[in-house]
């Protein structure tokens, strides 16, 4: 378990004022509040920290573990009684995390607590889920439903997804300085961030306002674009010698720094899709607060030799997006993170 992975969205609807400047921490999120708690976790329970899925070696092979949920994706999918999708973020974010360690998903589980039940929206995240899983290539082999109205108010979705690997097969995990970067195009603001992206929506807008970008009828419609899954890239990466890869999720392009202690220097993004600008404007939010927060348009980036990039930028959709060197922090379009 990370601070990046463990998305903190799970609180109510905050109010925010009208016109000032928007951060995360004032949307209820406070990045360095959780990375805090989170480190008191893995200290207490021995994980290993940085890492986006947990190894265990069975022998000839390693059994990797991943677990993540949706956050508060879910109260715009309550606000327009559309669950339909978010089965397939659960999926892709416990699925690309697995794909950035070098592990090929093989099974998840589901977990959906709930204060009563309701057939209608339980059906639609099945819909998802199975949806999620077959675009994934995995097994949905099993899940449990809590009824608990004391606990929940409404719902929450979470899974676990387990991966297999040979043991030289995962990703030694670390930029080298002279790597080039290639990265691949996100679907949108994915499930991170919803805390920001939603206090600055609803502060002169509803959900169910019709989209002015896009093909979407409605903003929340925008909101609740599914994770794209990267599943598809592994035995890409793995043909043209991938080092490390990151899956860019709580913390946006900071997540970059779990490749290694280096300087990241993004030259070709792909541009934001245009929910961030609106997002953006609606919130007044600064460009350094959207970039540590969101994707900004790119999801999933790896670090290999600049011959190898090339190679795999052809084969892939992605393209090589920027290069390691000496130093530390991530710069994009003018930023130092």
């Amino acid at each position: 378990m990370t601070a990046d992975d463990a998305d903190p969205d799970e609180v109510s609807d905050p109010e925010g004022a009208d016109g000032a400047e928007l951060t995360y921490a004032d949307a209820g999120v406070d990045i360095e509040a959780s990375e805090a708690a989170t480190a008191a976790l893995i200290g207490a329970v021995g994980e290993s920290d940085g890492d986006y899925a947990g190894l265990l070696d069975i022998g000839d092979r390693y059994l990797a573990l991943a677990t993540d949920g949706v956050g508060t994706k879910l109260l715009v999918a309550a606000a327009l009684s559309d669950y339909s999708t978010v089965g397939i973020d659960c999926i892709a974010m416990n699925a690309n995390d697995l794909v950035a360690a070098g592990v090929r998903p093989v099974a998840f589980v589901d977990y959906l607590a709930i204060d009563e039940p309701d057939d209608t929206f339980a059906e639609q995240i099945g819909q998802g889920l199975s949806a999620g899983a077959e675009e994934a290539d995995l097994e949905l082999v099993g899940g449990e439903t809590a009824v608990m109205p004391e606990v929940v108010d409404g719902l929450d979705l979470a899974g676990t997804c387990a991966g297999l690997a040979a043991k030289d097969a995962i990703f030694p995990g670390a930029a080298e300085p002279g790597d080039a970067l290639v990265g691949f195009e996100s679907s949108g603001i994915h499930s991170n961030g919803l805390t920001l992206a939603r206090t600055a929506v609803t502060r002169e807008h509803e959900y169910t306002d019709s989209c002015p970008f896009g093909e979407y009828d409605t903003l929340g419609e925008a909101l609740l674009e599914p994770t794209r899954l990267y599943t598809h890239l592994l035995d890409p990466m793995r043909a043209n010698d991938v080092r490390a890869a990151a899956h860019l999720t709580g913390g946006g392009w900071t997540n970059l720094e779990r490749l290694g202690d280096h300087r990241y220097v993004i030259e070709d993004a792909f541009d934001p899709q245009p929910v961030f600008e609106f997002v953006q404007e609606a919130g007044n939010v600064a460009d350094e607060e959207m970039h540590r927060t969101f994707n900004m348009g790119t999801g999933f980036v790896c670090a290999l030799a600049p011959d190898d990039a090339e190679a795999l930028a052809e084969r892939t959709e992605g393209r090589v997006i920027g290069h390691v060197e000496a130093g530390s922090g991530v710069s994009i379009r003018g930023l130092d993170l």
